[in-house]
């Protein structure tokens, strides 16, 4: 139904780990129906109310090829930190024993792409997987799940920036409250602006009454575009004491653009350097 590719999964006492492949970028429809619809099936099944599990979601985009196999280790290691067995093995409600199966149990678990990072021949994938268990747990990824506000991205810093240039201002990502996260560096922006109209930061930032600054407007433009940033909060960086006066620079920039080549093309030099 919703074509998701469940790599490893955890079910424990009030909470759950799922490590997901979403295809069709839907996330949020398949989290909305197994918190939602799935309660309020297991409830009228069990006569039970409220919540099932706790709180809303928390969702990682990770760098596979850097954190994926830690990452299914570390959640079908979870068991053994609750002390609830002391055996990974004894747990009956993780995907941990569908990895360590020699038959097709849960054939619908997607665990051979998993699995083929570990060994490229089948047969002998079973053994690396049970080898790679046995291996001391992942410092960065048991140190990550301690903190008390979960990273909406986890990976090499190349794989970050490549995503906060790709996809962050994109309405698959709105949906997610942690999109902030993904935002430019503010000072980036600025000094991208700096270089296109080769000023200093400096005359940038400062506010003239009756002196038109292009240079200002368009990085204001620019701060709202990609970094989501309050308008109240871009205001106070530029030294303006509205919000109002905010977004009647950021109206008047696209208004000009559509008139005016010379300053579309700035804008679009200035986006490339980095998008």
């Amino acid at each position: 139904m919703w074509k998701v590719r469940i790599a490893a999964y955890c079910l424990m006492s009030n909470h759950y780990h799922l490590l997901l492949q979403t295809p069709e970028a839907n996330l949020s429809r398949c989290m909305r129906h197994i918190n939602g619809v799935y309660t309020q099936y297991f409830n009228r099944l069990y006569k039970t109310d409220g919540p099932l599990f706790r709180g809303r979601y928390k969702s990682i985009v990770i760098d596979q090829d850097n954190y994926l196999l830690e990452l299914v280790k570390y959640i079908h290691s979870n068991p053994l930190h609750a002390g609830l067995v002391t055996r990974m093995d004894d747990y009956l409600w993780s995907s941990h024993k569908a990895y360590i199966s020699k038959g097709n149990e849960e054939s619908w678990l997607y665990k051979d792409f998993v699995l083929s990072m570990l060994e490229s021949h089948e047969r002998k994938r079973r053994g690396a997987y049970l080898k790679f268990i046995e291996q001391n747990e992942s410092e960065t990824i048991t140190a990550l799940y301690e903190k008390s506000k979960l990273p909406l991205l986890l990976g090499t810093k190349d794989f970050i920036d490549d995503i906060k240039q790709k996809y962050w201002n994109k309405a698959a990502m709105k949906e997610m409250p942690q999109t902030k996260e993904l935002a430019f560096d503010q000072h980036r922006i600025e000094n991208i602006v700096s270089r296109i109209y080769q000023i200093d930061v400096d005359d940038l930032l400062k506010f003239r009454r009756g002196i038109y600054n292009e240079a200002r407007n368009v990085a204001i433009y620019l701060t709202r575009k990609y970094t989501g940033a309050p308008l109240k909060d871009i205001g106070v960086r530029f030294g303006m004491n509205s919000y109002s006066s905010v977004s009647s620079v950021i109206l008047r920039i696209k208004r000009e653009m559509e008139r005016n080549n010379i300053l579309r093309q700035k804008v679009v030099d200035a986006e490339k350097l980095f998008t």
